[in-house]
């Protein structure tokens, strides 16, 4: 059964691209057919892997707003996974979805045709709680949740965890939170230590609580090459080591 993995977060900033694109990787690399759909407007997945959102003429919007069977515009084999991306254009969609007849399962209608394709599908999604966040948690098997070791972000999971059981209770009932990974951590910062303690507590009931990925500048210059970690000059074994972990976590969920 192909595995459809929301990384989730209302808030921006706390390394879901980042995730998204080396949790696939590494999925690849255990050989595993990987899927990337980018559906966040900002288009950073699509950046990342080093296609130019603007150069596009097909995205996920395409597909999504569609009223005939528009074909999901995959670009293949990118960095051993395939890709659906996105551009601005999918800022778009949340108005024109507003009035569209099941709107909630758009992309898992966009999505089901390709499920013998791969073992995993993992959705990039915006940093909101809007329809687009909510169209792909409907499409989703799992939701993997980073979360930055921050007080505000902490705070901020109750509003994400009470969508997540709306979805579950109205819209997706066999949707499951895959856990919940610390980012942009310090070792040596007492706050962020404080709020990973907090984060371990309050959430392992709820899910599993992988290793923290701590701040790093090798992360942001793989953004800066259009690669994934693995695949860069300048390579943190450790953190290589840490989306390895969480690979083998997705295989056995």
């Amino acid at each position: 059964m192909t595995k459809v993995i929301s990384l989730f977060n209302q808030a921006g900033g706390v390394a879901k691209t980042t995730t998204a694109q080396n949790l696939g990787y590494h999925l690849s690399v255990r050989h595993h057919r990987v899927l990337l759909v980018d559906i966040d407007p900002q288009a950073s997945l699509t950046t990342f892997m080093g296609l130019e959102p603007a150069d596009l003429e097909k995205t996920v919007y395409d597909a999504l707003v569609s009223s005939s069977d528009e074909p999901v515009p995959i670009h293949r084999d990118v960095h051993g996974m395939d890709l659906v991306p996105a551009n601005i254009l999918l800022a778009n969609a949340e108005q024109e979805l507003i009035f569209a007849e099941l709107r909630e399962f758009r992309l898992k209608e966009v999505l089901t045709p390709l499920l013998d394709n791969y073992d995993f599908i993992l959705i990039d999604c915006p940093p909101s709680l809007g329809i687009l966040s909510q169209i792909s948690l409907v499409a989703s098997t799992h939701v993997l949740v980073p979360i930055q070791c921050q007080f505000k972000a902490l705070k901020g999971t109750d509003s994400l965890l009470k969508t997540v059981a709306r979805v579950q209770r109205k819209l997706n009932r066999s949707l499951k939170i895959a856990g919940f990974f610390p980012t942009m951590y310090s070792a040596n910062n007492s706050l962020d230590q404080r709020t990973l303690e907090s984060i371990r507590e309050q959430l392992s009931p709820i899910g599993k609580i992988f290793t923290p990925l701590p701040r790093a500048t090798t992360v942001a210059e793989a953004a800066e090459y259009g690669k994934p970690l693995a695949l860069c000059p300048n390579k943190n074994l450790a953190i290589l080591r840490i989306f390895d972990e969480i690979a083998q976590a997705m295989e056995e969920i």
